[in-house]
């Protein structure tokens, strides 16, 4: 389950739901706004469209995490709307419903023209509601109720709004991420903006939300061979620990705070997710935690993370280092973020980063830089998958 925040028709909303949940679920089975009509499922219909930051939307193919933070109007929202009411009337003198089913959807479409269109003009009425699909009307009382709104909207001096509203090209959807990770990238610009300060205090976590919870949360140990002593003083050197991680880079470091990024690559989807980490470390118990917040502006995802880590000395020679990994991925990513894949990932990066360790530890150069490809990790995984289930077949025939 994944944690969501937004708000819905002006008042804050947060809930637990699996990463696939579409927004017309989520706001229908756990807001109760049934107003939001589901036909097609396929966006093609236009029953389910919905406000998102003011743009209209087809929150049966939107997922609801995809609109953490975002602000969602449905039409249970436009109730004293004045452009809906306007449109409303027009459509009860124009007989521009029957059923009802489509009008929802329908108003919200036409309200955006009202905002947006310079004058009422039938053809590109039409075109611009040909993404609302009715059965009953036949369209012509839909199209004249719209054609009138604007007519009248524009005699009595109200210009329209260009673009109507819109300020970025790409799909509507929170471009805006939870106030922890946008607060986190806000800091990040201004470190690199200015001087560093002399501590982590102005850019650390502390001032970010005390009452985080984590979306997931999973354990990895491994080993490597050599003496407690140098691995603590290794993991003491956040840049070295770095160039071991596939994919992350660090910018500034200080022992108390670092400023980094790690490039992550999702099959056609590229990320570069840039934030800011606090760093402690204990040397009574040779035990450390970096908390970590950080966005990527391409796919308007963002994530935040707690990273624990423990060394255990086995012998002289060798020491094991246990790492509790707590997490929460928000935006388009987020639905990349289920259990099973992200577990399955994280043995093998660790496996990577325990190899890249012992290397650097020996006195191996670093890596190349290089990007977090889930692909090359996601490979292996498929075809030990399936050789399972080739295996688990043989064995059921015989």
């Amino acid at each position: 389950m994944s944690e969501i925040a937004l708000t819905v028709n002006g008042k804050e909303v947060t809930g637990s739901i699996e990463p696939r949940t579409h927004l017309a679920d989520f706001i229908r089975e756990k807001l109760n706004l049934t107003g939001t009509h589901l036909g097609c499922e396929h966006g093609v219909c236009g029953a389910c469209t919905v406000l998102i930051d003011g743009i209209p939307a087809r929150s049966c193919i939107t997922y609801a995490l995809a609109c953490e933070g975002a602000d969602v109007t449905t039409i249970e929202g436009l109730d004293d709307d004045e452009i809906t009411g306007e449109l409303r009337a027009a459509f009860t003198r124009e007989h521009a419903l029957q059923c009802g089913y489509c009008t929802p959807g329908m108003l919200v479409s036409a309200r955006d023209l009202v905002v947006r269109l310079p004058d009422a003009d039938e053809q590109q009425i039409r075109v611009a509601m040909s993404g609302n699909l009715c059965r009953c009307t036949g369209y012509v009382g839909i199209i004249r109720a719209v054609e009138m709104t604007i007519a009248e909207r524009r005699a009595r001096g109200i210009a329209p709004v260009s673009g109507g509203g819109r300020a970025e090209l790409g799909p509507v959807g929170s471009r805006r991420g939870s106030a922890m990770e946008r607060d986190a990238m806000q800091r990040v610009t201004h470190a690199e903006a200015v001087a560093p300060p002399a501590s982590g205090a102005e850019i650390g976590l502390q001032s970010l939300d005390p009452n985080w919870q984590p979306q997931a949360s999973l354990e990895q140990s491994f080993v490597v061979r050599h003496p407690l002593r140098q691995v603590w003083d290794f993991f003491g050197r956040i840049e070295d620990v770095a160039t071991c991680l596939p994919g992350a880079s660090i910018k500034e470091a200080s022992p108390d705070r670092a400023v980094g990024q790690i490039r992550v690559k999702l099959g056609p989807i590229s990320a570069e997710f840039r934030g800011v980490a606090e760093i402690e470390r204990h040397e009574s118990t040779h035990s450390g935690r970096m908390q970590g917040a950080g966005a990527d502006a391409r796919s308007n995802s963002a994530t935040r993370g707690d990273l624990r880590y423990k060394l255990i000395a086995l012998d002289e020679a060798s020491t094991q280092v246990e790492v509790t990994i707590a997490y929460r991925l928000t935006g388009m990513l987020a639905q990349f973020g289920r259990a099973g894949i992200v577990q399955d990932l994280a043995a093998r990066l660790t496996a990577a980063f325990a190899q890249n360790v012992e290397a650097r530890l020996s006195g191996a150069a670093p890596p190349a830089p290089q990007t977090l490809s889930f692909g090359a990790l996601i490979g292996p995984m498929i075809v030990e998958r399936a050789r399972r289930v080739w295996q688990s077949l043989l064995s059921w025939r015989r």
